[in-house]
């Protein structure tokens, strides 16, 4: 049966980003899986979960952001972006 799916990212064979999805795998094992074991249940793995993959979308400082988190990046863009507009009208 032929299903002419398409990937999604990447080209075939191309290993970068099962290296970028391992290498994110790896991180939050090493920073929730293992760190706070043992684990009482499911839900506390999954509350954990929620609370990590917040704060590493939020709080986590990246230098290629120029050192700032990604919500600070975000809200200097935003900051940035309206400035041009409220000129404007202004005008």
């Amino acid at each position: 049966m032929k299903l002419d799916a398409a990937p999604s990212v990447g080209s075939a064979g191309d290993a970068y980003d099962n290296a970028l999805a391992e290498s994110i795998i790896g991180l939050y094992k090493a920073e929730v899986i293992h760190r706070r074991r043992p684990w009482r249940g499911f839900e506390d793995v999954e509350h954990a979960t929620f609370e990590w993959v917040a704060r590493f979308n939020t709080q986590r400082i990246l230098e290629l952001l120029g050192c700032v988190s990604p919500a600070q990046f975000e809200e200097q863009y935003h900051r940035t972006q309206a400035a041009p507009a409220e000129r404007l009208a202004l005008n």
